[in-house]
């Protein structure tokens, strides 16, 4: 944990709603999960869900494991002022819930790994074709 904890008015703990920077409160803490995003289990828009309120019932309903709880520590980065949390809080859409971190360059290599092979298949037929032609 933090040596020095800061304490955090909620109002600023829900600006950090990206996936680039995402911090989430969980029993009145506040974590930085920003450079767990790509490692999480259940993607970063599970994470990117649980922002813009108050995430505990949302962690506890998942019922995550005492290794996940362990890990909690390093994300750490103070305490939110409760006074601060409203009660209920309308879902505040994230603002980049589309960002495709990365995504994008694996669907292309995917698309090659399929593509590459078929043209060179492609091509040695048409060099059989072509070389049995003139020796027929």
């Amino acid at each position: 944990m933090a040596s020095d904890p800061k304490n955090f008015v909620f109002d600023d703990v829900i600006k950090h709603n990206k996936t680039k920077d995402c911090w989430l409160v969980i029993d009145g803490k506040v974590y930085d999960v920003t450079p767990f995003m790509e490692d999480h289990p259940g993607g970063d828009e599970v994470l990117l869900a649980a922002t813009g309120k108050d995430a505990t019932d949302d962690f506890e309903d998942v019922g995550h494991s005492d290794d996940a709880r362990g890990m909690m520590h390093k994300y750490y980065i103070g305490e939110v002022d409760k006074s601060t949390v409203p009660k209920k809080r309308a879902y505040v859409k994230p603002a980049d819930s589309n960002y495709n971190h990365d995504k994008t360059s694996e669907f292309v290599i995917k698309i090659l790994q399929f593509i590459v092979p078929l043209v060179i298949l492609g091509l040695a037929f048409v060099v059989r074709s072509y070389t049995k032609e003139k020796s027929a």
